[in-house]
């Protein structure tokens, strides 16, 4: 009676330790949130292009596509913990750096490029490591609910930063709201570190795996490939990526030139971040309901978005701008809940740092692709071409003032989104792919993990699928 006792204890305390994590990464968010949307409107406001913004997005991403698998290594060789802290603690070097050169003067673009780097780069090792702690953290039955919190971390400080920032720029300025940005990384990194997170028992797939960096990296590529309707439709998801995201780094110089004011910018942010408010809470109180249907949860959310994607591009008064915004961002937490859970339950816990890591670098690929060419594309070629000629087929639909080239890219983005995941929905292959590939079961018995895996033996069966 005193073992299972013990043992409910211990899942309780995790399921806090969990929640504890949550809300320290909602602060931190906000801090971070707040600092990106003062620097945002100052470079719209000093350049009026939106490549500054683009480019900076696109340095915010290469440390994702160049080295997430390798992350995945580290969050599934040493304490996850650890891994978090540091990640937490390289990414508050970075806002030091943004801190000095604002408080001094010095600042220029330049510098938010490195440091959107330096902090894509620390932040790269976080990700694994806070997702596959999922599993170890929360109980099976629990798991689409934690999952769906999960997505709540983003658009919760995307509604509660840009309500205090403004206030707080003019108290205290670019500098000092900086400056709560860096208090917060400090507040993340003391909680990690009182906290205690079990490490995964290891799995003959895990032990299979072993080898050097590069090897152990390769095995999570390896594990999705054996899941082959999953790689398939990883790399749908790198399409869906690519197309939203050139739509999406446009929204602040978007939303200023149809409105043509910040204060309704600020709003319809926050609205946009109500709407991923909405549904990641719906799908913490409703996901356990679409275990067995959790592919059709994705693809008709992704269609769901790529509608309203379309709307937001048609839109030019601010109350249709802000239903679109929210419909938009509504299925967004309920398509990357139902996909880790999927994938948290397909694989072994000591390979889902690497196998996260490794969807997650697919994933992303053509995003720093879509940043580099979305930016000219509405500088030079779609902007422009507002009030010619050729833009007379479609000005009664998209307007003739500032914006409305931009919101053609936006339609046309959506377009594609609906045919091409339409398509993916049709195969059946990847439609029913949660119940035809089988759920990892973890042996009886599987020889205790080491404290710190060694560098030998080879991939196995893992490498050669």
């Amino acid at each position: 009676m005193s073992t299972a006792s013990s043992t409910v204890s211990s899942a309780q305390a995790n399921v806090r330790a969990f929640y504890t994590l949550i809300a320290t990464q909602v602060v931190s968010q906000i801090g971070s949130r707040m600092s990106a949307l003062a620097l945002s409107i100052w470079l719209f406001s000093q350049t009026g292009d939106v490549t500054p913004l683009a480019l900076t997005a696109l340095f915010q991403f290469l440390p994702q596509v160049i080295g997430a698998s390798m992350a995945g290594v580290i969050a599934d060789r040493y304490d996850r913990r650890l891994v978090m802290v540091a990640a937490d603690a390289g990414q508050a070097l970075g806002t030091l750096f943004l801190l000095l050169v604002v408080a001094t003067g010095t600042f220029e673009v330049w510098h938010l490029y490195v440091v959107s780097f330096v902090q894509s780069l620390f932040g790269m090792f976080q990700s694994p490591a806070f997702t596959a702690s999922v599993t170890t953290m929360i109980p099976d039955g629990q798991r689409d609910r934690a999952n769906a919190i999960m997505q709540l971390i983003g658009p919760l400080a995307g509604v509660i930063a840009p309500a205090i920032a403004g206030s707080l720029y003019a108290l205290v300025g670019l500098t000092g709201v900086i400056a709560i940005d860096l208090g917060t990384f400090l507040i993340a990194v003391i909680v990690v570190l009182m906290m205690r997170i079990p490490r995964p028992e290891r799995s003959a797939e895990g032990k299979a795996a072993e080898g050097s960096v590069i090897r152990e990296a390769l095995a999570g590529f390896a594990y999705l490939w054996k899941m082959r309707p999953m790689f398939w439709m990883t790399l749908h998801i790198s399409l869906v990526n690519f197309l939203f995201s050139g739509a999406m780094v446009m929204a602040t110089p978007y939303l200023l030139g149809r409105t043509g004011s910040e204060a309704t910018l600020g709003l319809l942010l926050g609205v946009l971040n109500v709407g991923a408010i909405v549904g990641g809470v719906a799908m913490g109180a409703i996901g356990g309901k679409f275990v067995g249907r959790r592919v059709p949860l994705m693809l008709g959310g992704i269609i769901f978005a790529a509608f309203a994607l379309v709307f937001v591009g048609l839109g030019q008064a601010a109350v249709v701008l802000g239903a679109a915004l929210f419909m938009l961002m509504l299925p967004i937490p309920m398509i990357n809940a139902a996909a880790m859970s999927l994938l948290q339950v397909k694989t072994p816990p000591d390979l889902q740092g690497r196998v996260f890591a490794a969807l997650g670098q697919l994933a992303t690929v053509l995003i720093p692709v879509s940043y580099l060419i979305s930016g000219p594309l509405a500088d030079n070629v779609f902007e422009p071409a507002v009030g010619t000629p050729a833009w007379e087929a479609f000005a009664p639909f998209l307007g003739n003032t500032s914006g409305s080239g931009m919101a053609l890219i936006m339609v046309i983005a959506g377009v594609i989104l609906i045919v091409s995941t339409a398509a993916a929905l049709s195969v059946r292959s990847i439609r029913e792919m949660e119940r035809n590939i089988p759920d990892y079961q973890a042996p009886e018995a599987v020889s205790d993990a080491p404290e710190s895996p060694v560098e030998t033996g080879t991939m196995g069966a893992v490498a050669a699928v």
